[in-house]
């Protein structure tokens, strides 16, 4: 039975149900998990209508009955498949263009050959079509279209999908090492292009580990661990035995199930907190509960939310009873009438002293994000017994003991990691369940919103209500999202990439986090604190829990990037020299310098080989020194255009020349052969290319093309035997040659 609006607490009692299935909270994140596909696709469609207008409000839930079961299973059969990534969506774009390009140059090819040998033959030589000359003319025609098909094949990349396939398997494998388990293989791409990033707290940012930070024992604040020789040894014993007795037996803390990590904390996490600020004073909790076992414990008064404390009867040995207390501190501190002062003694506490204390101690450590809880005491006689039925009787004229300030710690990476999204042009937004206090402390903690800058913080109901003006006005602003549902996560992911046309990246680890993980362009999911919900939904799994793992996977998937941008202008200037060359040739001397067996070792040796070389490239930090391009910039940039334009020019001014005047540069009275000649031009043409692969390394205008080049041993085992294959290739043929003229001259 899957259970909505409940609350959380320790004891028995009764519950109504209000809804079940997809009526409630487990159900609708099932629905936004892909349960309720048409709805979905539906309000896709709508949202795109609109212009400007965010309309993503969650559809009515539809009842189970009658034929609607059916109605639903067809749904299901109909999910709408994921968009395709960023760089998916630019390569189909970009190969259309090339195809239509190359389809019209080769059109043109055959259409110009036919023109110039039906005019030459027919108009100027006045020859007549006869029937025993027909498969003569047929071959020539046959030969043009060969010669068309040839610039076709040349004009269309065939080593990118091969590029495209290395670069991602091995950023797959090395993005392992760098604890990140890729589950969809696009994932690695699309990081690279993340415009921002909408996290979660607790889990992802914190470490899930409640912990008291600052503490307030013997009218002295403690900003860090106290000392305990320097605590009154009558005030240790009583805040010893207050947390140790009154918390969930439960609720344990456990050795680390491995070596070198943390001590295992098992039950309410704020409960842990306590008795994990016990054993910082050297003191064992285990030892007092053994003493004063559970069932000796004479009445509970459990936790809930409107008392917002628990409370614990025990027997002293004298006869009487000790009632110790722990709550929100501004609950319990009402409730006290007296507090230990450094001596162990009791002193008053008045109204006075009360709000002194809430200005002082309470104040501060709200500030800075944290969790209050009150510790206090009080003791009764054996004779009359308490009435402990009146709860609001016998839970007041506390003596305070200690207040602590607890908090869920910050990983001691995400600062820094968050600092380096910022810096690569990625925005850090805090997507979290908790109140906006302790979100918005935790947020300047991390470093996503700093002093002095232009932010919002909202909480879900306010995110809500103010969606409906134009998101393009809230979601720039936007930093902090407190006390949002999974609808809310869903919704903020769903119209910053609908709306926005970002490339969005979520992180989280829980059951809520789900929809939003599964909608998002990239989704991370913890891999140990991570529920099996949210890493189904998930992209890739971070296997180490660790949020810096997040800008390795930046910088593999701009590494990816680049790597294709890389092949790209390698082989879009080998494909621009190679189609003028064979079209050129082709209108003017009636046949391609560049054959059908020289265009298949450019193109499918060649290629093939510089594809893995220019995709092994590793990663450096500079890739995180850029803007990310987003999911509207061209893959083609400016500068990459400049380089593969003026390459082709060079290259083309060399081969023309070659072509028209360098059949005379071995004599000037005796030409080439024919066949030196073009095989002249081919070597060139190769070793141009060769050398433009190096070249090809820097896309972003560096003037350095060396820079970096032994790091990547593949890319220069490649240059080297492409080169020797190229020498060895030409030798032979020239050798072979030579002794086939010999021959011929003896016979």
């Amino acid at each position: 039975m899957l259970l909505s609006g409940t609350h959380v607490m320790e004891g028995s009692g009764r519950m109504v149900v209000t809804a079940v299935g997809i009526n409630s909270q487990t159900g609708i994140i099932f629905t936004l998990l892909g349960a309720g596909g048409e709805e979905e696709e539906k309000k896709d469609k709508k949202a795109k209508k609109q212009d400007g207008a965010v309309a993503m409000e969650m559809q009515p839930l539809k009842s189970a009955e009658g034929g609607e079961m059916e109605e639903r299973e067809k749904k299901k059969s109909s999910i709408p498949k994921k968009e395709k990534s960023v760089l998916q969506g630019k390569l189909t774009k970009l190969a259309v263009q090339i195809g239509k390009a190359g389809l019209v140059m080769s059109a043109i090819t055959v259409i110009i050959l036919v023109l110039y040998f039906v005019i030459q033959t027919f108009v100027v030589d006045g020859k007549l079509w006869l029937t025993e000359c027909t498969p003569v003319y047929v071959q020539y025609f046959v030969k043009f279209f060969i010669i068309g098909v040839t610039v076709l094949v040349v004009a269309v990349p065939e080593g990118l999908p091969l590029a495209v396939t290395i670069s991602l398997a091995y950023s797959v494998k090395k993005m392992m090492k760098d604890n990140n388990l890729v589950r969809h293989l696009d994932a690695c791409e699309t990081m690279g292009n993340a415009t921002a990033i909408c996290s979660d707290k607790t889990g992802t940012l914190t470490t899930n580990r409640m912990t008291v930070v600052q503490s307030y024992i013997g009218d002295l604040i403690h900003k860090e661990k106290p000392d305990p020789s320097s605590l009154n040894s009558k005030i240790l014993d009583l805040l010893v035995n207050a947390i140790a007795i009154n918390c969930a037996y439960t609720t344990k803390i456990l050795p680390p199930d491995k070596e070198g990590a943390l001590p295992q904390q098992v039950g309410n996490k704020t409960e842990c907190a306590l008795l994990g600020f016990v054993l910082e004073m050297q003191r064992d909790y285990q030892l007092v509960r053994d003493q004063i076992p559970e069932e000796t414990l004479y009445k509970v008064y459990t936790f809930n939310s409107v008392r917002k404390s628990m409370s614990t009867v025990v027997c002293l040995p004298n006869g009487g009873f000790r009632l110790y207390s722990k709550g929100a501190s501004e609950i319990v501190l009402k409730k006290c009438s007296n507090i230990l002062n450094a001596a162990g003694e009791l002193q008053t506490f008045r109204p006075r002293d009360r709000d002194e204390m809430v200005k002082k101690v309470i104040e501060p450590m709200a500030c800075e994000g944290l969790r209050t809880i009150c510790i206090a005491y009080r003791d009764f006689q054996a004779v009359p017994e308490p009435e402990w039925e009146n709860e609001n009787e016998i839970v007041g004229d506390l003596t305070c003991i200690a207040v602590v300030g607890i908090e869920d710690p910050v990983r001691p990476e995400v600062p820094e990691a968050i600092r380096k999204c910022q810096r690569a042009g990625i925005t850090v937004r805090m997507v979290t369940g908790d109140n906006i206090n302790t979100a918005r402390a935790i947020a300047a903690k991390c470093g996503i919103i700093q002093p002095g800058e232009d932010f919002l913080c909202l909480e879900g109901k306010e995110f809500n209500r103010r969606k409906q003006e134009r998101l393009d006005k809230l979601w720039p602003k936007l930093r902090v999202l407190a006390r949002s549902s999974p609808t809310d996560k869903h919704t903020l992911v769903k119209g910053t990439i609908c709306e926005q046309r970002q490339v969005v990246a979520v992180t989280g680890d829980g059951t809520n986090d789900g929809p939003a993980l599964k909608k998002a362009d990239v989704g991370f999911a913890m891999g140990l604190a991570g529920t099996d919900v949210a890493k189904e939904a998930s992209d890739i799994i971070l296997t180490d829990d660790n949020f810096s793992s997040i800008v390795k996977a930046v910088m593999w998937g701009r590494n990816v990037y680049d790597s294709i941008s890389k092949f790209l202008q390698f082989q879009l200037t080998v494909n621009v020299v190679a189609v003028i060359v064979a079209f050129t040739g082709a209108c003017i001397t009636q046949d391609s310098p560049l054959k059908a067996v020289q265009m298949l070792w450019v193109n499918l040796i060649m290629d093939t080989f510089a594809s893995l070389a220019l995709a092994t490239e590793p990663p450096t930090e500079s890739l995180l020194l850029r803007k990310p391009y987003g999911r509207n910039k061209p893959l083609i940039s400016r500068t990459m255009m400049k380089n593969i334009l003026g390459h082709a020019v060079y290259q083309l001014v060399i081969i023309f020349t070659l072509l028209f005047v360098g059949r005379y540069f071995k004599n000037f009275t005796q030409p080439w052969a024919p066949s030196e000649h073009y095989t002249i031009i081919f070597n060139t043409f190769v070793m141009m290319q060769l050398f433009n692969e190096i070249n090809a390394r820097k896309i972003h205008g560096e003037r350095n093309v060396f820079d970096g080049i032994f790091a990547n041993p593949i890319f220069c085992s490649i240059v080297l035997g492409t080169f020797g294959v190229q020498v060895r290739k030409c030798e032979f043929r020239a050798n072979f040659r030579v002794v086939d003229e010999s021959l011929k001259a003896n016979f």
